[in-house]
């Protein structure tokens, strides 16, 4: 039944959600029937492509499944790195004649993508390690600021910090948090030294970003931050979103499970703790996507949005039980 619920999701992105038109990108959004409605300059989707094709390509062994994730990676690492223009013709988000920057959304989330691709596709595992290298790279040498403790989510082509803008301070505690544990995964996968270094490197990301974003007064993890502390531009900065608390329960078990250091174990038990009291619905089930900074549900209540569907939650239960399972056997 699941296969099939999958099967039917990979069918029917391949019929209408890539513009054939376009280079093979991939729409935003399409009507309920399949008709494009909306193109980004983004690749995320194109990143979620591929790893839903890989995932079931792991599954069944069914090569049609290996190539599509293949393509969408080559493609994705092309525009990550400027190789090809992107088809869309949309260009950049900011004029680059007057800012050109780094977004910690491309390197860290193409390293997921890239332990995906490894795991299910052994055969190219060189290819993959050199590209999961360069995304470590990136993030260590560009936005990780350890004189402002933070990790930041834009920087300049070096690196530089824009300080006298809020798109330069701004602070993503989650996405940080999600970032971290990717870094762990890619550490494990590296071992010896060299991984403990990676890791011990995580794990400061982890504590920089739990420690600025988590609400002493109400609890939960804030959704963004800025590193000076001035107010941050976006009116959601102080609301609770549902896929910052998966990103800290999976970070913090991971770290605990190879630490065993108690501190993490608390982070994640407090975590837990808020999840169940605000975000879980006891009575019709699911978690809503969207607190206030209080901890009620915005009104109407949310469970499912254009940006909420069903992958972090579903993710995060996963990832803890087969990580819990571990610790029992162990």
């Amino acid at each position: 039944e699941w296969m099939e619920a999958a099967k039917s999701c990979l069918d029917f992105m391949e019929d209408h959600c890539i513009n054939r038109k376009l280079g093979d990108r991939m729409y935003f959004q399409v009507t309920e029937d399949g008709r494009p409605l909306r193109q980004r300059r983004y690749s995320f989707s194109e990143g979620f492509y591929a790893i839903a094709n890989a995932e079931y390509y792991g599954v069944t062994g069914e090569k049609v499944y290996l190539d599509r994730a293949r393509k969408a990676y080559k493609l994705i690492y092309e525009l990550n790195n400027g190789l090809i223009k992107d088809p869309t013709g949309l260009g950049p988000k900011v004029e680059p004649e007057t800012r050109q920057g780094r977004s910690l959304g491309e390197p860290m989330i193409f390293l997921n993508i890239t332990s995906v691709m490894r795991r299910v596709d052994p055969e190219h595992t060189e290819e993959y390690d050199k590209h999961a290298a360069e995304c470590v790279e990136k993030i260590f040498k560009y936005h990780m600021k350890p004189e402002l403790k933070c990790t930041l989510e834009n920087v300049g082509l070096n690196g530089e910090v824009w300080k006298d803008v809020t798109v330069g301070r701004f602070v993503n505690p989650g996405h940080d948090i999600e970032c971290s544990w990717f870094l762990m995964e890619y550490a494990k996968h590296v071992g010896g030294e060299k991984g403990k270094e990676i890791f011990n490197t995580a794990v400061q990301i982890f504590d920089w970003a739990a420690e600025a974003g988590w609400d002493e007064e109400y609890k939960g993890l804030l959704y963004f931050t800025d590193c000076l502390g001035n107010p941050p531009e976006a009116y959601e900065h102080d609301m609770k979103l549902w896929w910052p608390h998966n990103e800290m329960l999976i970070a913090s078990l991971m770290i605990y499970k190879e630490t065993g250091n108690e501190k993490y174990l608390e982070w994640f038990t407090k975590t837990v703790d808020y999840c169940k009291e605000f975000f879980c619905d006891p009575e019709y089930g699911e978690w809503y996507g969207y607190l206030r900074r209080d901890g009620k549900p915005t009104m109407p209540s949310t469970k499912g949005s254009t940006f909420k569907g069903p992958f972090h939650v579903p993710r995060c239960l996963i990832m803890l039980d087969k990580m819990l399972d571990s610790m029992l056997q162990d």
